[in-house]
């Protein structure tokens, strides 16, 4: 693996670590594809650090297990947002 890539992958994990993002936050920050953050975590981070990947692992499972409140919620903002609209 490159030095460049092993890099961005122990990057990319400390800052998920420190700040609690999803990978879509991350790969904005870190200017790269959704699959590429996945891949290096998902793939690359085992083969890095194995530690590491079980704590970043935890916290995306955790974004998972609550993707569905976010997804309420968003639902409700819109239709409120679109209930005052109609009303003016």
């Amino acid at each position: 693996m490159k030095k460049e890539i092993i890099n961005r992958v122990v990057e990319v994990s400390n800052y998920i670590l420190k700040t609690n993002k999803t990978i879509r936050e991350v790969a904005k920050i870190f200017k790269v594809s959704k699959s590429t953050i996945h891949k290096d975590i998902s793939n690359r981070l085992i083969e890095i650090d194995y530690n590491k990947y079980l704590m970043v692992e935890e916290i995306l499972k955790s974004h998972i297990e609550i993707r569905h409140i976010h997804g309420g919620e968003s639902t409700k903002l819109k239709y409120e947002k679109l209930k005052l609209l109609n009303e003016r």
